[in-house]
């Protein structure tokens, strides 16, 4: 899944709103975080670029916790994905190889209490549609707000930095 809007740069990899979000910010919003280089499966990171991806999904995870406030007493799921790309109806049309058209990358879905979406219930595992649906099932979802965007990637930042000793962090316009 592409990404639409960057938030930060660094060593881990890129984290970004998607181009079709999949959960409404107000409901706990949904991130992406890709990790420093495409790969088809995470096991082909070196052991350095799985430390500093797994670094970066933690600071993602834990930023959203402290700055949305629809998430107070909330928590997150992490989902790893890719698999829509070897959907025989996903570009190019037809069978597909995984090692040649799956892109690894994780979602981080930030889960409500008070959420109103009924695939998005608290309590409840989120519910996904099939492949052929997915576009307008994610056509009704709005992407979290540009504040709240800047606020998770300045705490990203401080997070990265203060918490797991890592470089220089960038956040993209």
């Amino acid at each position: 899944m592409d990404m639409h809007h960057t938030l930060v740069v660094c060593a881990g990899g890129t984290v970004g709103l998607p181009n079709r979000p999949m959960n409404h910010g107000r409901d706990g919003g949904h991130l992406l975080v890709n990790p420093p280089r495409p790969v088809w499966e995470r096991s082909e990171l070196t052991p350095d670029e799985l430390v500093r991806w797994a670094c970066l999904v933690a600071a993602t995870g834990k930023a959203m916790l402290d700055t949305l406030p629809q998430l107070d007493g909330g928590c997150l799921n992490y989902w790893e994905a890719g698999n829509n790309a070897l959907n025989a109806l996903a570009q190019p049309v037809g069978p597909k190889t995984p090692r040649l058209h799956r892109k690894m990358h994780l979602h981080v879905f930030g889960r409500s209490p008070q959420a109103m979406h009924p695939d998005w219930q608290w309590g409840e595992p989120p519910r996904f549609p099939a492949f052929a649906q997915s576009e307008a099932w994610c056509a009704q979802f709005s992407a979290l707000e540009p504040g709240e965007c800047a606020a998770i990637a300045a705490r990203i930042q401080v997070l990265l930095t203060t918490r797991y000793g890592m470089g220089p962090v960038a956040s993209a316009p």
